[in-house]
């Protein structure tokens, strides 16, 4: 198969597409947990008691470079980003609960 076959799959069947961006650690909890509003770095860590800071922000920059996750600076004392979703990611919220309740 092709890349551009690949593609072509990956746009028809978005199960498939919300799989393969979600692939890795952290990712569908960081998903989840940004369905719910915006996301602030030091409360992920807190609702993810296992997780590490590199693997955290490592998950992050693959959901904001996959399109899931928009990564916002927030000006204000204390200066602080947030990451909340994107269109794509809002687009992809009833696939992940249909896929969550399998």
């Amino acid at each position: 198969m092709t890349t551009e076959n690949d593609n072509r799959n990956n746009e028809s069947c978005p199960a498939e597409t919300l799989l393969k961006l979600l692939s890795g650690k952290w990712k569908p909890q960081l998903f989840k947990l940004a369905m719910e509003g915006p996301l602030r770095f030091n409360h992920l860590l807190r609702q993810l008691p296992e997780a590490n800071k590199q693997s955290v922000a490592v998950a992050l920059k693959e959901l904001e470079a996959g399109g899931l996750l928009i990564k916002t600076i927030v000006k204000q004392k204390p200066l602080h980003i947030e990451y909340s979703l994107s269109e794509r990611g809002h687009s992809l919220i009833g696939v992940f609960k249909e896929l969550e309740g399998i």
